[in-house]
């Protein structure tokens, strides 16, 4: 990493939720932080650009437009992605592909992207954000644990292929997060998940960022291909 803190960090999914947080979170330790957003408004606060992970067109010509722009991403955080819950015996073919291409594949995209510059520069940090169910499962999230477990086999293998470069591959699997998908959650579900997590309560956004922004850290340079949780010890072993 740069000696000072003003290299350029890439959040995919960057404006709202988790990646919103990141964003922050990053800004906070002096990058310089570009986020990316599929549809609606541009946060104010920060770089952006329009990607939607799904398409390599599209991932291409936000990278060419960063790099145009602003120049190579050093610290590049795969956060975007969906959800298309559903049990297995109703879920269709389209629901599960959707939501590999999304969260698997999407990174794929970004992190090969990232990639080129990265290996021109020696240095970088390839941040996934996976999830606790990726290594747990979930009922009715067949697709969605498949995509976060496959995370992990992509950065382990990034991080074999592009470690001599100086360049690392790691996971961040949050558990259960205070977002606006889990406040839709009715009170008894809030109270049983909470149980369920050995801390006793929901994660927050910036708790998983903090990790995030270590990971982006020099003090993280020894760490690569790891699965890093963030979950209050609910997935403990996975």
């Amino acid at each position: 990493m740069s000696e000072e803190n003003s290299s350029l960090a890439l959040v995919t999914g960057g404006n709202r939720g988790i990646g919103l947080a990141i964003a922050h979170s990053l800004a906070k330790a002096g990058h310089r932080v570009v986020v990316t957003y599929r549809s609606g408004d541009a946060p104010s606060d920060f770089l952006a650009v329009k990607m939607d992970v799904t398409s390599t067109e599209s991932v291409e010509a936000a990278f060419a437009e960063i790099e145009e722009k602003w120049g190579t991403p050093e610290v590049v955080v795969a956060n975007a992605g969906i959800t298309k819950d559903g049990l297995v015996l109703r879920m269709s073919d389209g629901d599960f592909e959707d939501v590999i291409n999304s969260n698997l594949t999407g990174a794929f995209r970004v992190a090969r992207c990232a990639t080129k510059g990265l290996l021109k520069l020696k240095r970088g940090r390839l941040i996934f954000i996976g999830s606790v169910v990726g290594g747990v499962g979930a009922a009715g999230q067949v697709n969605y644990a498949a995509s976060k477990s496959g995370l992990l086999g992509m950065a382990r293998s990034f991080a074999r292929e592009l470690g001599s470069r100086g360049i690392t591959a790691n996971v961040i699997a949050p558990g259960f997060v205070e977002t606006d998908m889990t406040a839709t959650l009715d009170e008894k579900r809030r109270e049983e998940i909470a149980k369920s997590v050995p801390l006793g309560r929901f994660c927050t956004a910036d708790e998983i960022a903090d990790v995030v922004r270590f990971v982006a850290s020099k003090e993280a340079s020894y760490i690569t291909g790891a699965l890093i949780p963030v979950d209050g010890g609910l997935g403990m072993g996975h």
